[in-house]
């Protein structure tokens, strides 16, 4: 019985190194990142330094001075300059090793960038993320674009409590606080999907609140920019897609989403190209006909706490569908 449950203590504890980590900040591929990660490493080894020198002390101590039948009580020392002298430079010694690159390392990544630098503006929801390109003129809701090899400047604010942007391969983190803007500025060294969330607890849906960071070519992100400005295409005449089109017009979604052309709504996610996202509900589920239907039927029990409430009345099994259709033709 003991044998199985050491076997079965180390497998979960095997478990917990096998990976995928998709947000680990130990594989930086930013010069954000980067910064950190040095920093990081520096910092460890000096904590490991002492540790050994610490703890192999007292290994010395506890085996020079354990007791002994019959030999006398050490005496103990007392006043001794030389040693406190030692002992109070070499913790300012060791702090100064550590604060310098931590100073120069807080000014590096305070989010100052060239004035040619893409800029986005990030506005953190309850539980979503909200991306603004002002210089192109653009919207997106929960995965952002940037091209490699090119620097990123991104502002972050809050709509309603305190968030915090965190993609760990990128760098960061900076809270998202409503009535400020916080800066963070990065520059991508390679392609990829990079994972990130919020990491300040903001209700009940703090830890579902996810958001992806596609780093392309620059002709890609030149493309994905101009589809993004282009207004959704019409959906083809007599089809599901038109049907749903209709249901999203005369139902509760108007009011809330932006569709370029169709609807006005900001209090949600803009959806003029949510058919491209390979998420939906903030990175929670694949952007798939499944999901989507039940995301629309009711949010609320797949998302606690979301602001989309079931609609009242209930849409019909076809409308879901018809809308479902619609929404993915969004491309």
């Amino acid at each position: 019985m003991r044998k199985r449950f050491w076997v079965l203590t180390a497998a979960l504890a095997g478990s917990g190194c096998g990976g995928p980590f998709p947000q680990s900040a130990l594989h930086p591929h930013s010069d954000f990142a980067r910064a950190s990660d040095v920093l990081f490493t520096d910092i460890f080894w000096w904590a490991a330094a002492v540790f050994v020198v610490v703890e192999a002390l007292l290994v010395v101590a506890l085996i020079r001075f354990r007791h002994r039948e019959g030999r006398p009580a050490p005496t103990p020392t007392h006043g001794h300059t030389l040693m406190e002298i030692a002992w109070t430079l070499a913790p300012a010694v060791i702090l100064v090793f550590v604060a310098v690159p931590t100073v120069r390392t807080i000014f590096a990544t305070a989010g100052g960038a060239p004035a040619d630098a893409v800029k986005v503006q990030v506005i953190g929801h309850q539980w979503w993320w909200e991306f603004k390109y002002p210089d192109l003129a653009l919207t997106t809701a929960n995965e952002m674009h940037v091209p490699v090899g090119k620097p990123v400047r991104v502002a972050i604010t809050s709509a309603d409590v305190i968030h915090s942007f965190w993609v760990p391969p990128l760098g960061g983190k900076r809270d998202a606080i409503p009535g400020q803007t916080n800066y963070i500025a990065f520059q991508a060294d390679s392609e990829g999907d990079y994972s990130g969330q919020c990491a300040e607890f903001c209700g009940a849906s703090h830890a579902n609140m996810r958001l992806r960071v596609v780093v392309e070519s620059d002709s890609e992100f030149g493309r994905w920019a101009t589809v993004q400005l282009a207004g959704p295409a019409a959906p083809t005449p007599r089809t599901a897609a038109e049907r749903g089109k209709a249901v999203f017009a005369r139902s509760a979604c108007i009011g809330c989403h932006t569709i370029q052309g169709v609807s006005p709504g900001v209090i949600g996610p803009n959806l003029t190209h949510v058919g491209g996202r390979t998420t939906i509900a903030s990175g929670l589920f694949p952007n798939d006909s499944a999901h989507l239907a039940r995301w629309i039927a009711d949010a609320p029990s797949l998302k606690p706490g979301a602001l989309m409430t079931r609609m009242q009345p209930p849409l019909t099994d076809a409308d879901i569908a018809a809308l479902v259709a619609y929404l993915q033709s969004l491309k």
